[in-house]
């Protein structure tokens, strides 16, 4: 056990990160590949399976509140030494997240239709956006065992292996893609429904692939029926300590973006569509920051679970230096050739102009983000989850969405003033996150020290 603990902390950030590098740009490419493949189909379903997957983010947060809790958790006690105490978090936050998907994907299929309307969608949108929520949605227990099962994979450093399942599933969506939307081999062409069976089809098989990988590499440590024997409430208070208020900063977040998506539709089908291609494309500024974030957030748990609080200080120190170096480097490049790259997606006009500029302004969000995505972490593996939640609340509420609609929309600005608040807003938590990492009071709240 002690040889098998000291490989894991001396793991460098690049050997834990690559994967989750990779497993994130497949996610992204998942969600681009869609997009670019709907684009040859129409705009307007490009807006709508948009607008769906803003709900949908929305959703996924409630789960992540169980996969946030399960890799910090399991990290600490891997650090630790607790490898049983690991396993029995493990094993919980599995099924616990996959009946919690199971109950909401229910309610998504009854209730699509009342959620999109609240959102004042256009006519032309409402039956394809509708329609999208209800397949994708309905099976949504696919994505939260996806999430949980990821995040454990990760915590035990089988970061390839989640690598691997996520390649496996991107070829998939991308071939049922093409059956669908194209009509290869003779399929008929079903647009939005076949984007939706072919996202539905590839989760499926990649949470089978998900739990070979468990019972093949993790299986002597999780006690799937010991566990269940009595209710698991000490291991579900642990997880909901750190799970919940981590999963409100998400929550608020995305929250907001729904509310900032409404006042994108005052404005109209075209601002949809043009902050669905911008969003995508400036996803890959943000996509290091991510992988960086979520190494850091490993490794930090396993140092505090050893009791190492000043090589967890360097550590995200050093990772948001770097986060931030690249992101703004990537982000410049991007608006370089903002041109040439939104023609891949449309070959409207009024859309590459404004999307062009809208790159310009992710250049400067997106280092404020790596603030964000990198110190957020780090203080959510040490077990210091409130701060980041209050502070996220009160500047994505308080900031965010009163200046998107002040600049956006009051001012006339449009996408163009909306991305101004979205500025502000991330530089403020950033900093603000970053002096209270600088601030030390982590030391005395990690999770090891409070059970």
């Amino acid at each position: 056990m002690k040889s098998k603990e000291k490989s894991i902390q001396k793991l460098s950030l690049f050997a834990i990160t690559w994967p989750i590098f990779i497993e994130t740009s497949l996610h992204l490419l998942m969600g681009n590949a869609d997009t670019i493949m709907l684009s040859q189909y129409s705009d307007n379903a490009v807006a709508a399976v948009g607008i769906s997957n803003q709900i949908l983010s929305l959703i996924v947060v409630m789960f992540g509140f169980v996969a946030t809790g399960t890799s910090v958790l399991v990290a600490q006690n891997l650090g630790a030494g607790s490898l049983k105490e690991a396993s029995r978090i493990a094993v919980v936050s599995i099924v616990t997240n996959i009946i919690f998907g199971l109950l909401i994907g229910l309610t998504l299929i009854f209730a699509a239709s009342k959620i999109i309307n609240m959102m004042g969608v256009e006519d032309t949108l409402i039956s394809d956006a509708t329609l999208y929520l209800q397949i994708v949605g309905g099976c949504i227990l696919f994505q939260s065992g996806l999430m949980t099962m990821g995040a454990i994979l990760r915590s035990y450093r089988f970061t390839r292996d989640a690598m691997y399942v996520t390649v496996g599933m991107n070829l998939i969506n991308i071939f049922g893609n093409a059956l669908f939307i194209f009509g290869l081999f003779g399929f008929p062409v079903l647009g939005i429904t076949g984007v939706a069976i072919s996202t539905i089809f590839c989760r499926f098989i990649g949470i089978l692939i998900m739990f070979f990988i468990l019972f093949k590499k993790v299986k002597p440590n999780l006690p799937f029926l010991s566990v269940f024997k009595k209710f698991p409430h000490v291991e579900l208070k642990k997880l909901l300590k750190i799970g919940v208020p981590s999963a409100g900063e998400h929550l608020s977040f995305n929250g907001s973006q729904l509310v900032i998506t409404s006042f994108i539709v005052i404005l109209g089908t075209e601002a949809i569509t043009t902050k669905v291609y911008t969003q995508n494309i400036g996803m890959f500024v943000l996509l290091f920051s991510l992988a960086i974030g979520q190494g850091t957030q490993i490794m930090i748990g396993h140092q505090v679970g050893a009791k190492k609080f000043d090589e967890a200080y360097k550590r995200c120190i050093n990772s948001l230096i770097i986060a931030i170096i690249v992101s703004a480097v990537i982000g410049i490049t991007l608006y370089l050739f903002s041109n040439q790259i939104f023609r891949l997606f449309t070959n409207n006009h009024d859309i590459i102009v404004t999307g062009s500029i809208l790159l310009l302004l992710t250049a400067i969000v997106e280092p404020g983000r790596a603030f964000n995505a990198v110190v957020i972490n780090s203080l959510r593996a040490t077990g210091d989850v409130n701060f980041p939640v209050f502070v996220g609340i009160l500047s994505m509420w308080g900031v965010s969405v009163p200046l998107s609609y002040i600049l956006g929309i009051y001012f006339g600005l449009g996408l163009v003033g909306i991305w101004i608040a979205f500025i502000v807003d991330e530089w403020l938590r950033g900093i603000l996150m970053l002096w209270r990492w600088r601030q030390g009071k982590w030391r005395q709240m990690t999770i090891s020290k409070q059970q």
